[in-house]
């Protein structure tokens, strides 16, 4: 459903991009002086975009209005569905652990987090850590996010976290795998005066 929702997200954004380059790079190009295609809208530079005949024109008619309102009503709709999918973060509420006599248990994702999280912020270098449970109860993935000191190389930092953290984290639940999205980035200090 994520990686669905990112490509949808991504191919939705490249596409109101494509239109907008061209059509705002038409309008510049015409006003700057380039000769007009022959499908275009406007004949020269000195038109006005919407003349006061066109913006006129379907006002009195019974249909235009409700029409107007539908359409930008859905527009908004789909928008503000679009914000609340990016901006929202699913969050696992709870991951299915193989206690291995068939029944199995159920671990609250957040104490899954919390324990990633605080072996993650134990591994030599990290400044800062923050773990984030996604996918589904039986099949989870882990985001994680590590500040790192400026001294510790990411590649090492990595392979702890790999062999430590997420290993601990995957043995512990008894699941087959727990993919993850690990996130480096360097502390930032506050500088210092010196006197």
């Amino acid at each position: 459903m994520t990686t669905m929702l990112r490509v949808l997200n991504r191919v939705f954004l490249g596409l109101v991009g494509l239109v907008l380059l061209v059509l705002g790079g038409s309008v510049l190009a015409v006003g700057l002086g380039a000769p007009a295609p022959s499908w275009w809208i406007h004949h020269s530079r000195h038109d006005v975009l919407l003349s006061d005949a066109e913006r006129t024109r379907w006002r009195d008619d019974g249909w235009w209005w409700p029409v107007v309102i539908a359409v930008l009503a859905v527009a908004l709709l789909l928008a503000l569905w679009w914000l609340v999918a990016v901006l929202r973060r699913r969050r696992l509420a709870e991951v299915l652990v193989d206690t291995g006599d068939g029944e199995g248990a159920l671990l609250r994702g957040r104490a899954l987090e919390d324990a990633l999280t605080e072996e993650s912020a134990r591994v030599d270098g990290v400044g800062r850590a923050h773990a984030h449970l996604t996918g589904r109860r039986s099949a989870p993935e882990a985001r994680v996010r590590l500040a790192l000191e400026p001294h510790v190389d990411p590649g090492a930092a990595l392979h702890d976290l790999t062999t430590g953290a997420l290993t601990h984290a995957r043995t512990s639940a008894g699941l087959a795998s727990l993919p993850a999205e690990v996130r480096l980035r360097g502390v930032k200090h506050g500088a210092e005066r010196v006197s």
